[in-house]
């Protein structure tokens, strides 16, 4: 799978993972280095989503177009398939992601990890 970066803050944090590190710690880098590198492995977004890990999901609402990834308890990478839409045929063929950063969108407000 290809993978780019929403932004160059983005992907300075994702290319270099010491710069991470002091961002958001060793532990939370660990997972989501792990996450990566699982996503990298599959051929299509479609694989992602039917083999499971950490739980990927579509997200709605005012993140519709964008799928979550779980990295730890409330922690999701967020990232958007390039498709032209999120159907399950579309998603058989697409082989490349935009990671937009991560976050914790669990209760009333937004926590942005990443960027």
């Amino acid at each position: 799978m290809e993978i780019e970066f929403d932004n160059s803050k983005v992907q300075a944090l994702f290319t270099d993972y010491n710069k991470m590190q002091k961002k958001v710690g060793l532990e939370l880098t660990k997972k989501i280095k792990q996450r990566i590198d699982q996503v990298k492995a599959f051929d299509n977004f479609f694989d992602v989503l039917n083999y499971g890990l950490g739980n990927p999901h579509l997200l709605e609402g005012n993140k519709k177009g964008l799928c979550a990834i779980i990295i730890d308890k409330n922690k999701r990478l967020i990232i958007k398939p390039i498709v032209d839409n999120l159907s399950a045929e579309s998603l058989k063929v697409c082989r490349k992601i935009i990671i937009k950063g991560v976050e914790d969108y669990h209760g009333s407000k937004t926590t942005t990890y990443i960027p």
